[in-house]
């Protein structure tokens, strides 16, 4: 998502979910400053831009059914309108500022240079979190047979061997997340991908 996309993004967020869910009689919540909201608000705007238009309506849907406070008239906090948009529509690899700084760092450099790249994008994406020291082991350790499995592969096609298609289909699909993955962090680097 390049600076207009993401400008665009937050302008629908705004008019489809914020102010529509004012214009419901939704107000801040009251743990919060005026401040802090306009805060929470924003950080919403920047974080969901992704988001059609459709699914903005959904989730706006979904928060006016649910609302916070004991008087049920406030936004919810951040974390349980976030939970719900990406159950909505999860975010793309290239839209979550999280897998983009995780790829960019170091450690997805070297999940890319060493093969396991697939596997550390699918635990940042299922658990949303930056990898501890022993989850990128674990990591490393599911990653140990497919690297195999794809060096294997290489070898035979060197060799002028013939695939199997379903062996073709596998290789290509292993490599083109490895291609999205180097195309995540050229993002997270602010680099064109």
């Amino acid at each position: 998502m390049d600076a207009a996309e993401q400008k665009d993004g937050e302008a629908r967020v705004k008019r489809v979910l914020v102010d529509g869910l004012k214009r419901l009689g939704l107000a801040k919540p009251s743990s919060l400053t005026k401040a802090e909201f306009d805060d929470m608000v924003e950080d919403l705007c920047e974080r969901l831009a992704y988001m059609s238009e459709p699914s903005l309506e959904a989730l706006a849907e979904q928060v006016a059914a649910h609302p916070g406070g004991k008087g049920k008239d406030r936004f919810p906090i951040a974390k349980v309108i976030l939970d719900w948009a990406a159950e909505i529509q999860p975010p793309e690899d290239s839209a979550s500022p999280l897998v983009r700084a995780v790829f960019a760092h170091a450690l997805g450099q070297n999940a890319i240079a060493e093969g396991w790249a697939p596997e550390l994008l699918a635990s940042v994406k299922r658990t949303r979190r930056w990898p501890a020291a022993y989850a990128c082991k674990m990591l490393r350790d599911e990653a140990e047979e497919p690297i195999r499995h794809l060096r294997d592969l290489e070898r035979r096609l060197s060799r002028g061997d013939d695939l199997p298609p379903d062996q073709v289909a596998w290789r290509q699909r292993r490599l083109a997340v490895v291609e999205r993955c180097r195309g995540i962090a050229a993002m997270g680097a602010g680099v064109s991908a």
